[in-house]
């Protein structure tokens, strides 16, 4: 599929209401791009748990192992165990449970609690504004800090685009104020 986006209907169970959700899939020499800040090394696991049609996926290098997820082939992102890092364009929305949420923050959430060594989520401004005091702070007692923003545009989508970087380093290059004023 050549496209840069895929539409898929979800159905409510609840209320039996249909929606089409837009699956954005990630530019192949965008994700090419940004792999190249990732600081991937020989024997690393890599997941990338929302596939798509691959472009993150199949432009690993060589010299890692790769595991993938993807809803739409039948693998939830929830079977993927043992990894280094998670490498992802992941989807905007999630369902949890009885609600649909910003997706961006549940997953940081999620794998904060799995990967090894780093996480590398490709997002836009709103996932940015989902990063609060509360939330940076509970990363950080995790050990995870953001060591790198990369900004990058995809006209096809909305515009800018960014991508997150964390690691298990300590640094101070983004900061927060833990009170509210």
């Amino acid at each position: 599929m050549t496209e840069s986006k895929r539409t898929i209907i979800i159905e409510d169970a609840e209320t039996e209401q249909k929606e089409a959700y837009v699956l954005h899939q990630t530019p192949p020499q965008c994700a090419i791009d940004l792999i190249a800040f990732v600081p991937l090394v020989a024997g690393d696991v890599v997941a990338e748990p929302f596939k798509g049609e691959g472009a993150f996926y199949d432009n690993l290098p060589p010299f890692v192992e790769k595991k993938w997820a993807e809803i739409t082939l039948g693998v939830d992102y929830t079977t993927l165990e043992d990894y280094d890092w998670v490498i992802t364009n992941p989807p905007f929305r999630l369902e949890t449970g009885t609600k649909r949420v910003n997706s961006f923050w549940y997953l940081l959430d999620y794998y904060s609690t799995r990967a090894r060594k780093g996480i590398a989520f490709l997002g836009n401004d709103k996932c940015f504004c989902t990063l609060t005091p509360r939330r940076q702070k509970l990363l950080r007692e995790r050990g995870w800090y953001f060591t790198k923003v990369v900004v990058c545009n995809i006209k096809k989508w909305r515009g800018r685009y960014f991508f997150f970087i964390l690691e298990k380093k300590p640094n101070s290059f983004m900061e927060y104020l833990p009170t509210s004023y």
